[in-house]
């Protein structure tokens, strides 16, 4: 249940990142929300059930 909110968590934050882009937005926003979304996936994947 973990997994899947933090992959639609990773999914919203991805979204945001193309958003800022297309509104030419700081890199430093940009970066600082791509970084958040591949986190937030990478949280998805730790919390995947069966790897523990």
């Amino acid at each position: 249940m973990i997994s899947l909110a933090l992959f639609a968590l990773a999914g919203i934050l991805l979204g945001g990142v193309i958003q800022l882009v297309k509104s030419d937005a700081t890199k430093f926003s940009v970066g600082i929300t791509a970084v958040l979304a591949v986190l937030a996936a990478a949280g998805g994947f730790a919390w995947w059930p069966g790897e523990a």
